[in-house]
């Protein structure tokens, strides 16, 4: 019998209390001086994130990024005569944009017809209109959009900030992905994944349109002896067995993470009824967010799901608009005129009023929102009137914390096809972000395999230009 066996069976359950805790104890790390504000390398300015994903590639040439040029060389074959990677069909011509374009607020900024609500607020966003991409292929895009890389088996965003800030809350999980109602995007759970990072900093995902939008959190109530004595005399065993087991194999981060589900999972039962019980808010609430009505009501009610959960402790929580596919998504490749609108229209309230809400609440001041898309589209025709994938230029904004509000940082060229004047990568958005949330996007790092892996690869700088 090996020594570790003999100290269990000896000891029991108590010895695997024990060491559960010192397991616990292991995954804290140092709590940065007060003075950074929650932040680990310099004082930060947000807390938490809500990320909006628009998922198919948002055509920026249609939404936030007027181009004039697209009326003037419209019908034109200016477009390449070789099909570029990732492009799904040859370059039809210059198509200009089937939607009127105005200014709006203070600073000017042309917004489409397609977002009549965020154009009343662009005077809180501040806009990336330089963003480009190594890729035009979905999957790869999304992977580098979210994890910076084009290969799976990298650390989200997500995973990575939580892993270097940990939880705001012991009742709620740090990361909360809330897909589309129609299914998962590009590339399923593995945007969400925490790739090498301990398996405990993954996306918790959640179907918000279910009735039980976390499944299993209570026991079925035909088993009448499953009360609250039985549930901890069940964890407490179970916490014995998974602890001594983990401590046998110090390298796999999976049944840590597990243990930590579990005791999530068991905290939550008196939090998240409560948490997503969206009949809590007011009629006026939950008609400001598109509940009402059938086109916003899902978008709208993972919205309202986010700011309630970030208000509650969540650090980071990602909406996703769309599910992978050829249908109900940003992937407009068929007839932009009446694929788009419909997309547009499902998000269009919704964010509005998230950012209304937000801002009303006082959330907005150490809260950062983030709008963004994989890769835009081409400034020609796909067919008679879509247009394909583009990783050459497409649009961010954020809102929130630390952003210069009414600002925009770099410019596509004429016809809005590529990325021109300061252009921005995802390594230069995340090292930003990370920057905000008092990271050092340098600083943040992970060795595995021998190779010290960062979420900003060997790139990226922060643009200071959007921060106040």
């Amino acid at each position: 019998m090996r020594r570790r066996d003999f100290l269990w069976n000896a000891g029991g359950g108590l010895a695997g209390l024990a060491c559960s805790r010192l397991l616990a104890l292991d995954s804290l790390a140092t709590p940065p001086p007060p003075e950074f504000n929650g932040g680990i390398h310099h004082p930060a300015k947000v807390k938490r994130v809500i990320q909006l994903f628009m998922n198919g590639g948002a055509s920026p040439m249609d939404t936030f990024d007027y181009k004039p040029a697209l009326e003037k060389h419209h019908g034109q074959m200016l477009g390449p005569k070789v099909r570029p990677e990732g492009q799904t069909g040859d370059c039809g011509a210059v198509m200009k944009s089937p939607f009127a374009f105005q200014q709006h607020g203070q600073s000017g900024r042309w917004v489409s017809s397609v977002f009549p609500e965020q154009a009343k607020l662009v005077d809180r966003m501040a806009f990336l209109m330089a963003m480009t991409s190594k890729t035009s292929v979905h999957g790869p895009a999304s992977y580098m959009m979210n994890t910076g890389f084009t290969l799976p088996g990298f650390p989200c965003m997500g995973a990575w900030i939580t892993y270097a800030l940990g939880s705001l809350s012991d009742n709620l999980p740090e990361f909360v992905v809330l897909p589309d109602a129609r299914g998962l995007p590009y590339n399923q759970r593995a945007n969400f994944s925490a790739g090498f990072l301990p398996a405990r900093h993954q996306g918790t995902v959640i179907n918000a349109s279910s009735p039980q939008p976390v499944p299993d959190l209570f026991p079925d109530k035909k088993f009448a002896f499953t009360g609250p004595d039985a549930d901890r005399d069940a964890m407490a065993v179970l916490k014995a067995m998974n602890s001594a087991h983990a401590s046998a194999r110090p390298g796999d981060s999976r049944l840590d993470a597990r243990i930590a589900g579990y005791e999530l999972a068991a905290r939550m039962q008196l939090t998240a009824p409560e948490a997503f019980d969206l009949s809590r808010e007011s009629d006026a609430t939950r008609s400001s967010y598109g509940m009402d009505r059938k086109e916003t009501e899902d978008f709208g009610r993972r919205c309202l799901l986010a700011r309630r959960l970030i208000e509650r402790g969540s650090r980071v929580v990602q909406v996703w608009s769309g599910p992978q596919g050829a249908a109900d998504n940003w992937d407009n490749h068929g007839n932009i005129q009446t694929e788009l609108p419909a997309i547009a229209v499902s998000v269009d309230r919704p964010i509005a009023a998230l950012l209304e809400d937000l801002a009303q609440r006082g959330l907005l001041d150490d809260t950062l929102v983030i709008w963004t898309t994989e890769f835009g589209r081409t400034p020609f025709t796909q067919g008679s009137a879509g247009r394909d994938h583009n990783g050459g230029s497409f649009v961010t904004w954020l809102a929130g914390a630390g952003i210069k509000p009414g600002t925009a940082y770099g410019s596509s060229d004429e016809l809005g096809g590529k990325a021109a004047e300061g252009i921005t990568w995802c390594y230069d958005l995340h090292a930003t972000i990370l920057h905000l949330m008092g990271i050092d996007h340098e600083k943040l790092s992970f060795r595995t395999a021998g190779v010290d892996r960062r979420l900003t690869d060997v790139h990226g700088h922060v643009v200071r230009d959007i921060l106040a």
